[in-house]
């Protein structure tokens, strides 16, 4: 079954810093959808950017997307809120996300977590290698043990995120720091990967094993559930222990209260 995709970018290093955009000339968003496309052979992947109106999230364009790629990183604060709480819902009914490189300090990802999501970093042109430590997870299959990135962005611990269900990949640089940096997370019915390999200044989003990851969480991400909804909740009688009974959310006030 097709998966499709959305990949969200800010496209704004792209347009104001000229070695960026020899890098990526046609915006990070088209390389990342581009490396998901060659990898996931039954994947539609569109892109949108933070200037299209609503910033390309509106309600009609989420409810058809399986899975949501955010790349952010100069401009988190231009993100409406109201967008963010939409992508939010969408996220707890079942829309999966994959949160990339600097997309740690959007405001999606923080209203996920719950925490301030900083972390140590550098930017000296360092050399990430990429260990994976679940070899039996999905996202990890068909990359090698480890990548070598040989110019990014040091990221570092402490990273201030809960707890994750899985950590997938642990990264080393040369100044001796080490970073969790492939997990994933599960809010309400959706799943989220993060991967902080991609900096705006390196060629990353061209390096074939950092793609192929990207694809796999993509994959990863994706629910299997028939349709989307918000977990619900149900009230149950006494000595009734397995058919639920109309309550689907928070207790309303009485109408005359």
């Amino acid at each position: 079954m097709t998966i499709r995709v959305l990949v969200w970018g800010e496209n704004r290093h792209e347009q104001v810093e000229p070695h960026v955009r020899e890098i990526y000339p046609d915006g990070m968003h088209s390389t990342i959808a581009a490396g998901i496309a060659e990898n996931l052979g039954d994947a539609k992947v569109s892109t949108t950017t933070l200037d299209e109106p609503e910033h390309g999230l509106t309600e009609d364009v989420l409810a058809e997307t399986d899975v949501l790629v955010w790349w952010g990183h100069a401009a988190h604060g231009e993100v409406d809120d109201k967008v963010v709480d939409r992508v939010y819902q969408h996220v707890l009914s079942g829309m999966g996300l994959v949160v990339l490189h600097s997309g740690h300090w959007s405001k999606i990802f923080g209203k996920l977590m719950g925490t301030t999501c900083t972390l140590r970093w550098r930017s000296e042109r360092d050399r990430e290698l990429v260990w994976t430590v679940n070899p039996t997870h999905p996202i990890a299959q068909g990359v090698p043990h480890p990548i070598e990135i040989e110019q990014q962005e040091m990221y570092g611990e402490f990273f201030d995120i809960p707890v994750p269900d899985e950590l997938i990949f642990v990264s080393s640089f040369s100044g001796g720091e080490v970073f969790r940096s492939g997990c994933t997370f599960r809010r309400g019915h959706g799943k989220i990967f993060y991967f902080s390999p991609g900096d705006q200044d390196f060629p990353v989003y061209h390096h074939k094993d950092v793609r192929k990851v990207i694809a796999n969480g993509v994959a990863w991400a994706r629910t299997d559930r028939p349709e989307r909804a918000l977990p619900t909740l149900l009230r149950y009688e006494t000595e009734d222990f397995f058919n639920g009974h109309g309550y689907t959310g928070p207790i309303e006030e009485p109408a005359d209260a």
